[in-house]
């Protein structure tokens, strides 16, 4: 639950009267876009309010008459989803300075230079999408704005989205340890265990995040595994 303090306003006008809800900016955004969350989880407070500026609740009756309902969480879930969300202008370049981040993260992660076959560095992108005037919506998630943003900054920043299909195996001993990291990394296609115990794998990997993946599989077993990049794939960006 977000503290009040942080909180905005979210307003609904209907038939001539408005109902107002405090809640989480963020969480707010997310379940205005359809994803499924607690409803507590976003409210501040779980009050509905005639203007809640001054502290004013909406009357029972009303809500009854106008909703169906008088149940706040029920009531919550219409003024999101319906009505405005106000943020301050605070909140606004917080929510679009942590949007530019995931995007940078985004890019970084699952692509590579297609010259050079490296990941470009998370500062390299950025100075693209501020070259590139790239508009971020608060309201939209990364992923759906990835197609028009990588148009935007293909022309001062080559780029290629691609997965490395990797075949590894390790030492049984160290096995327990790795499997939560290694899966962190990508999806496991394959997996099986050989006659002396140790384990393996084969995964597809992001390609901005391949030597990272070897990075930490020697900090794993300290030296003691073996890879083969087995092929490159293309695959939908965004």
């Amino acid at each position: 639950m977000v503290r009040l303090e942080e909180a905005v306003v979210a307003k609904l006008e209907k038939y001539g009267e408005k109902f107002e809800v405090l809640v989480d900016p963020d969480l707010a955004l997310e379940f205005k876009k359809g994803k499924k969350l607690d409803i507590s989880q976003i409210l501040a407070v779980e009050k509905i309010f005639k203007d809640a500026k001054k502290g004013e609740k909406a009357s029972e009756e009303l809500m009854k008459k106008i909703f169906g309902t008088s149940d706040p969480l029920e009531i919550a879930k219409i003024i999101i989803r319906k009505g405005e969300l106000r943020l301050t202008t605070e909140q606004r370049r917080r929510i679009l300075e942590a949007k530019k981040k995931k995007i940078v993260s985004i890019i970084a992660r699952n692509s590579v230079n297609p010259q050079t076959g490296t990941p470009h560095p998370p500062r390299r992108i950025e100075k693209a999408l501020e070259e590139a005037k790239v508009n971020i919506d608060i309201t939209k998630s990364a992923e759906e704005q990835m197609p028009n943003i990588l148009k935007a900054i293909r022309p001062i920043l080559p780029i290629r989205f691609e997965k490395k299909s990797i075949a590894v195996k390790i030492p049984g001993e160290y096995a327990g340890k790795a499997y939560s990291i290694v899966k962190s990394y990508g999806e496991i296609k394959r997996e099986e265990w050989s006659k002396r115990g140790e384990w393996m794998f084969i995964i597809d990997v992001p390609a901005g995040v391949v030597d990272e993946f070897f990075r930490e599989l020697n900090s794993l077993t300290k030296g003691n595994y073996e890879t083969r990049i087995l092929e490159m794939k293309k695959w939908k960006e965004g």
